[in-house]
């Protein structure tokens, strides 16, 4: 679904004004039952198991993910 379109009759919608003072979007939020904070920041995963280095040993680790085949810009 389109976020423009109008969800009862299909038309399309425009922007007409943007909100940006925080306690007025805040109380908003509330009135409409949404959450009005931001969700808990959860930690950093670790790197890929490709790019942590062994101790030392040189068995093949079965854990170990291969590299992809494709390049990330």
């Amino acid at each position: 679904m389109l976020p423009l379109l109008c969800p009862k009759c299909g038309g399309e919608m425009r922007i007409i004004a943007f909100i940006t003072e925080g306690p007025v979007i805040r109380e908003i939020l509330g009135h409409l039952g949404e959450p009005t904070s931001p969700p808990r920041l959860m930690p950093a995963r670790g790197p890929p198991l490709w790019e942590m280095h062994d101790g030392g040993s040189d068995g093949i680790d079965p854990q170990a993910q291969p590299m992809p085949d494709y390049e990330f810009d």
